[in-house]
């Protein structure tokens, strides 16, 4: 016996297949390379097919099974091939042809036909349609924002509803209304539209009224306040500052009363610093209060909280505006937010002269109403639905569509 034979690999019987259907078993040991079994089924399928040496490498032996593509250098073993298993001998295509020159002219023709014209190819084509001179200041002014130009518009209002109301021969009671409006804490005032929707849903109205003081009178976020505190034992106790209403009443008539006094006794000089006195208490008191949530998520971008919360002041709290200003020019500025309209502009012109608004200047809830609204615009919605400032603020809005779209 040979010493080969006894040391031989286990022998494999494989079905070998071509894509023309031919099939055969080939017998090789199981040590075989790849590479030699690929030859062998040449040998067999394409008689004299190996005097080109490229004809091996370009056929490729695949595992019927796995369609695992065998590797030349390796072993029937190392591939784990098992006896009966069936091999696909596969030619590998020719790679395409390159495209002739013709037709590579003819593509980049129907390119360039495609291609949309640039710069000097349109100043060519309109070189001989009449000019307009279109003043592009003009048409930006005329495509502002009403939310923008509501602020510069409310400013101005207020100096002229404050020297309408100091030259008011009724300047005492002017003052009871407008100190009693001011110890009204602005807290204690709830949007009744907001506060039916949230009861209509079945929450408890105390609970709603607490949800909307604290969210800004905002009836989304105060629905989810609402779940997200519903099994909190504390959702029912009252905010902090809070005083009974009945100590509130005392505490207002206190003040009226303390203030028609010296007011009643004042001259007509000595009432209009006291009422303007009293209108910049008002504005102090109704300071901008930034949307919490609005804060974090901008913060978590990495901007500076000042810069945050100048964005939402200048953005009327509205986080997607807030964030495109903090990464464009930034304009306008928070100090321009305090900046009136052109006193001599046809708009504002336009707004004085409207019989509606004159009476609403002369009422000193209107005042109140412009303050709220220009440093909280979440409160518009509420003073847009007030039977004494709502046909204020309409006459306003549909004078600015009006001179907008001339």
């Amino acid at each position: 016996v040979q010493e080969e034979k006894i040391f031989a690999g286990k022998v494999l019987r494989l079905q070998v297949c071509t894509m023309e259907g031919a099939e055969w078993l080939e017998e090789v040991p199981e040590d075989t390379t790849v590479e030699k079994l690929k030859e062998r089924c040449l040998k067999h399928c394409v008689p004299g097919s190996l005097e080109d040496p490229k004809t091996v490498t370009h056929h490729k032996l695949i595992h019927a099974t796995s369609e695992k593509v065998l590797t030349d250098t390796k072993t029937v073993l190392e591939e784990n091939i098992q006896d009966r298993d069936v091999l696909l001998l596969i030619k590998k295509r020719a790679p395409p042809p390159l495209p002739k020159m013709a037709d590579v002219s003819s593509e980049e023709k129907r390119k360039q036909e495609q291609k949309a014209p640039d710069k000097d190819a349109i100043l060519k084509a309109t070189a001989n349609l009449p000019s307009r001179n279109v003043d592009r200041t003009v048409a930006q002014h005329n495509m502002r924002d009403f939310q923008t130009e509501l602020r510069k518009i409310l400013v101005s209002l207020i100096e002229v509803a404050q020297k309408l109301l100091a030259l008011n021969p009724d300047a005492v009671e002017l003052f009871k209304k407008a100190n009693a409006m001011l110890d009204e804490d602005e807290e204690d005032r709830v949007d009744e539209i907001a506060l039916r929707q949230l009861t209509e849903m079945g929450f408890p109205e105390s609970r709603a009224v607490k949800a909307l003081r604290l969210n800004h009178m905002s009836v989304t976020q105060a629905m989810e306040w609402l779940i997200e505190h519903a099994d909190d034992p504390a959702v029912d106790a009252p905010l902090p500052g809070q005083v009974p209403s009945e100590a509130a009443a005392e505490a207002g008539a206190s003040s009226a009363e303390a203030t028609a006094g010296p007011s009643s006794e004042a001259s007509g000089e000595e009432a209009k610093d006291e009422l303007t006195e009293i209108f910049k208490k008002i504005r102090r008191k109704r300071e901008f209060r930034p949307d919490p949530r609005a804060v974090i998520a901008l913060m978590e971008m990495g901007f500076d909280e000042k810069e945050v919360v100048d964005a939402l002041r200048v953005n009327n709290n509205q986080q997607n505006a807030a964030c495109e200003w903090l990464l464009g020019d930034r304009k306008p500025s928070p100090e321009d937010l305090d900046k009136g309209i052109d006193t001599n502009s046809p708009l504002f012109q336009a707004i004085l002269e409207n019989p509606v608004v004159q009476l609403g200047l002369t009422n000193p809830k209107t005042l109140l109403a412009f303050e709220d609204m220009l440093e909280n615009p979440l409160n518009s919605t509420q003073w847009m639905n007030d039977p004494e400032t709502g046909p204020v603020m309409l006459q306003i809005s549909r004078i600015f569509q009006t001179l907008n779209r001339t």
